[in-house]
């Protein structure tokens, strides 16, 4: 419930503080007085879009502040979700500055207006002649039978459910758009991939391949150069060996003259030990090698059809065509498990649908159950309201397709007169007409679900006498199980009220301001005397008042 109210520098008001209590709340003033500039700073608070125009002194900041009392309302699930910190008493500030930019502010913390706009919906109810059109829809009419019919638990796991059938919808629509891509690409990956595992790659092979292949494409000279080389070394009197091994034997005689000879007949020591295995190195080499036209002709073709490979698919190394290859295996096998997943996601879409639909008929026996209370209790508070002959006839048909709140189609004809043909609200429905039905809609509403605090802003236009007066007993009792707002023209409505607010003008400084305040005792009989008899209060316009509040 709205606990506060404060303004500052919108339109005409200058500054503006007010508290608010339970029960039914009356605000009352003349045409003109400002009524609509409060609920023009309630609608920035609940989210509405803000301009420059509406603020009274552009070079000021303009400042909306209300506190709510939310305890009743179950929002604890907002607050996590927008991440702030949960109060029982909630503070909402919109704020516009002179630069025309507008902040909106949850407990202080800065939120965007979708915010704003989720929490506010769930706060105040704002009704005029010129919105009751939200009572010729579908989804309202639904939310009133809901709340008749006591379903809230099956229609969230209904909801749950739903949920859950489109998101596999969504999973069982991508898998056949890639069973079709994946279909038209399967002949084509599937002989790639047979030409890249028949070529059996192996990591490091292209290099060992092009060393082969070097080496028994020129054999000959590479065993000419080897036993040239042998000779060199083992040839007698003029062979490198046998020359060594005279340096060697000379420096042995000498070495023992000194440290430096010594230390370079240990060298010739040791480049002769590695000549002699440099010799058997050399031997050993020249007897592996043995020229095989064959292999030398096998080698080449599996370069060539590496290197082919290679070309095809625009990569530079084996790695990568092995790297390819797993790339194909992949798509071939996912394009084979498709249909296998597919089949699968089906039959769980299935038993979702079987859920749904047992949870969906359950909703329907209690929808249906309470259609005939729903149509009786308006009619009986239409009738109090001055439509004797107001009539309804509902239906309510289960169908094939899954809606957001169940699989029904809800018909809701009305005719207002005797004998009169039965059509759809917004068609056979006049504006007073439909503020009678949203009245006694909310009123119904009231007693079977939390509500939040409800604004009724002069939605009682055209009424009067009895009507007025039964019109009035509804709103407040109404106002035993939520706040209540009437802004009203209404003696009637007016004196019922547990609180009576007036809107009035004045002129300060040369500058006319809005004012709002809470009436006396006293003056809320004159307030109420001026709505019967106008300016020129009589006595029996004070009587009448009296009666009014006293009866």
């Amino acid at each position: 419930m709205l606990r506060g109210l404060s303004i500052k520098n919108f339109a005409l008001i200058e500054q503006l503080q007010v508290s608010f209590d339970s029960g039914l709340i009356t605000i009352t003033g003349e045409t003109g007085a400002g009524k609509s500039l409060l609920l023009g700073a309630l609608g920035l608070l609940l989210g509405k879009r803000a301009d420059l125009s509406s603020v009274k002194d552009s070079t000021q900041k303009c400042v909306i502040e209300g506190v709510f009392s939310i305890k009743q309302y179950n929002l604890d699930s907002f607050f996590d979700e927008e991440e702030l910190d949960y109060e029982h008493e909630t503070i909402i500030r919109r704020e516009i500055l002179p630069s025309g930019k507008s902040r909106a502010f949850i407990n202080d913390t800065p939120v965007t207006l979708q915010s704003l706009v989720r929490l506010g919906s769930r706060l105040i109810d704002i009704h005029s002649q010129h919105q009751t059109l939200e009572v010729t829809t579908n989804d309202f009419q639904f939310e009133v039978l809901d709340a008749l019919a006591e379903a809230d638990r099956e229609i969230e796991s209904y909801k749950r459910g739903l949920g859950l059938l489109k998101k596999k919808e969504k999973e069982l629509n991508t898998l056949v758009s890639s069973q079709d891509t994946f279909t038209k690409e399967y002949d084509y990956n599937s002989f790639l991939l047979k030409e890249l595992e028949d070529a059996k790659l192996k990591a490091g092979e292209l290099q060992e391949l092009e060393e082969r292949y070097e080496q028994l494409n020129n054999i000959e000279e590479i065993q000419e150069r080897l036993s040239g080389s042998i000779s060199l070394v083992t040839s007698e009197e003029i062979g490198v060996s046998d020359q060594l091994n005279t340096i060697k034997t000379n420096l042995s005689k000498i070495e023992s003259y000194s440290g430096s000879l010594k230390e370079l007949s240990e060298r010739i020591q040791s480049v002769y030990i590695e000549l002699d295995d440099i010799q058997l190195s050399l031997l050993n080499e020249l007897e592996r090698l043995e020229a095989d036209p064959q292999q030398l002709e096998e080698t080449g073709q599996r370069l060539q059809l590496l290197h082919n490979l290679q070309v095809k698919h625009s990569v530079s190394t084996v790695d990568e065509l092995i790297l390819i290859t797993q790339e194909l295996q992949e798509k071939v096998s996912k394009t084979e498990s498709l249909s296998e997943d597919i089949e699968k996601l089906k039959e769980e879409m299935s038993t979702i649908q079987s859920q749904l639909d047992e949870v969906a008929e359950k909703i329907h026996s209690k929808r249906k159950k309470a259609l005939p209370q729903l149509t009786e209790e308006l009619e009986s508070i239409l009738k109090s309201l001055g439509m004797p002959n107001a009539s309804f006839k509902a239906s309510l048909e289960l169908q094939d397709n899954y809606l957001t709140n169940g699989k029904e189609v809800l018909e809701f004809l009305f005719s207002a007169n005797k004998g009169g043909s039965y059509g759809q609200l917004k068609k056979v429905a006049s504006g007073g007409e439909l503020s009678r039905i949203m009245i006694a809609i909310k009123a119904i509403l009231s007693r079977y679900a939390q509500l939040p605090t409800i604004i009724f802003d002069e939605i009682d236009t055209g009424v009067s006498g009895e009507v007025a007066h039964k019109m009035a007993d509804l709103m407040m009792d109404m106002s035993k199980n939520l706040q209540v707002f009437s802004i009203t023209h209404l003696p009637q409505i007016a004196a019922n009220g547990q609180s009576h607010y007036k809107v009035y003008k004045e002129d300060i400084d040369n500058t006319t301001v809005t004012q709002l305040k809470l009436l006396s005792e006293e003056e809320r009989i004159h307030e109420i005397a001026e709505m019967i008899g106008g300016k020129d209060i009589s006595d029996s316009a004070l009587t009448h008042a009296k009666s009014l509040l006293y009866n």
